[in-house]
């Protein structure tokens, strides 16, 4: 992982680490049983056989591992990091809490809300932007929120016209493969040059198209976001309340809560690097050498870090497209800011190949108001001047106190951010990538049916499916 930080008029938070999550989540006692790599190292020699095993311990793999136990199996999940979570992760910074990874839940998802009332969590509405920022004719132009998402709502609905045909049941992308024959094709770039659009037009489309790509246009696919769109209700105004609640305790509160119901057997620091199906069994070894055993084991993991896993028997051909090509986004580094003083709440956006794509307004503290800003490929998130004068094109004159950059595509067990389907991936991947592989079954919100790639909704929904999947075979 790569984490940048730099300070002006305050002391600099170096990391978030994870007692600040513990902190931040309220996790200061765990009822999941969490075991340091060395327990692995102390028994390598020896392969101990288990229930299930569930390698990654994010939403999708927590799912499983509580689905499991609830039929009567004790599932045994092996984490890389030292936390859990994923591309989830709950910390502070400036002395808030923050989410480091995944920010935002929406009314439409109704799986994470189920999950919510389970545990008795509520959730709580982000700040709504008092004035917006976006490109004009001559530089920068600021705008009432109001009339700002009217314009752009006007121009999206242009964008994603016909999706509500092809994607006329959202939650089953392939009913009208017979007209998805002819959009799956298409980048997020190939759309925008379909329509007649002016340079300041282009500038405000293609600032999100960029941002949700990960860098050029070019490599995000028209159906991965359509699908969100129609998912969502089918206009930009539903979309937009996609990123409305956030949930109080953070992100990684109620996957906690399902670990600990689940009462599985936790192993952090313990990253796997060899998965060998043979004789009815399933045999995992980490890179400390320690071995586990099992009639069946899930793979909870970013498609894009399959790669790094040896496979025996090698992966079909859905998996192996999946992760050579990558579904989460390569370059995706997500910035918390401190801006000094009493800030309005400003939300920005600028055309691709700007420093920073999106700027999203948090609270307000005593010394100055939080920012989430989403960087394009440009900025040096190491460089503090870079930093600052980027934050300045939206906030002229602005004094930066604090930042902090997760750099995820640097995170190696990661391999990239929100997942982000390419062009031609979803008729050319589905439904083969959601079947097991023998007794290896795959999970995670990249390979969602339904809220693929960037949302927890769909990491659980795979993980509901993997979870029948992994019973049938344990």
């Amino acid at each position: 992982m790569s984490f940048r930080g730099t300070e002006s008029n305050g002391p600099a938070e170096r990391r978030f680490d994870r007692r600040s999550l513990l902190k931040a989540a309220g996790a200061t006692a765990l009822t999941t049983s969490l075991i340091p790599a060395t327990a692995g190292v102390a028994r390598a020699k020896e392969a101990a056989t288990v229930d299930a095993i569930v390698i990654g311990a994010g939403y999708a793999g927590g799912t499983v591992a509580r689905e499991l136990a609830l039929q009567g199996l004790k599932p045994l999940v092996l984490e890389a990091r030292n936390r859990i979570g994923g591309r989830i992760w709950t910390s502070t910074f400036a002395g808030a809490q923050v989410e480091v990874g995944g920010s935002w839940l929406g009314p439409q998802q109704p799986l994470i809300h189920k999950e919510l009332q389970r545990y008795n969590r509520s959730t709580f509405e982000d700040v709504v932007a008092e004035r917006m920022v976006l490109p004009g004719d001559q530089g920068f132009e600021v705008l009432p929120p109001e009339d700002a998402f009217a314009a752009l709502g006007q121009l999206w609905g242009e964008f994603y016209a016909g999706s509500e045909n092809y994607f006329e049941r959202p939650q089953e992308p392939l009913f009208r493969s017979d007209l998805l024959a002819s959009v799956d094709p298409l980048s997020l770039s190939d759309r925008l040059g379909q329509l007649q659009l002016s340079p300041t037009e282009l500038k405000w489309l293609n600032s999100e198209t960029s941002v949700y790509s990960g860098g050029p246009s070019t490599r995000g696919a028209l159906t991965a976001m359509a699908q969100w769109i129609q998912l969502s209700g089918g206009s930009y105004g539903t979309y937009s309340t996609t990123m409305s609640l956030r949930p109080v305790g953070g992100m990684t509160a109620v996957l906690q809560a399902m670990f600990n119901e689940s009462q599985a057997d936790i192993r952090l620091n313990s990253p796997v690097k060899k998965v060998t199906e043979s004789g009815g069994l399933v045999t995992v070894e980490t890179t400390a050498g320690a071995k586990f055993v099992s009639p069946v084991v899930v793979v909870a993991t970013p498609a894009n870090v399959w790669k790094n896993i040896t496979f025996s028997p090698g992966l079909p051909a859905a998996h192996t497209q999946a992760t050579t090509q990558g579904i989460g986004v390569p370059h995706a580094t997500k910035m918390w800011v401190q801006v000094q003083g009493n800030v309005p709440a400003t939300a920005a956006q600028a055309g691709e190949g700007s420093p920073i794509l999106m700027m999203v307004p948090q609270q307000q503290l005593a010394d100055g108001r939080l920012f989430i800003c989403f960087t394009g490929p440009s900025l040096n998130v190491s460089n503090a001047t870079d930093v600052r004068a980027a934050v300045q094109q939206f906030l002229p004159g602005a004094t930066v106190l604090r930042y902090q950059a997760m750099e995820w595509a640097k995170d190696p067990y990661a391999g990239g951010g929100w997942g982000l389907r390419r062009p031609n991936q979803l008729l050319q991947l589905f439904p083969a990538i959601e079947q097991p592989h023998g007794r290896i079954v795959f999970a995670g919100a990249d390979i969602a049916k339904g809220w693929h790639g960037a949302f927890i909704e769909g990491a659980i929904e795979s993980g509901f499916r993997a979870a029948q999947q992994a019973a049938a075979l344990a």
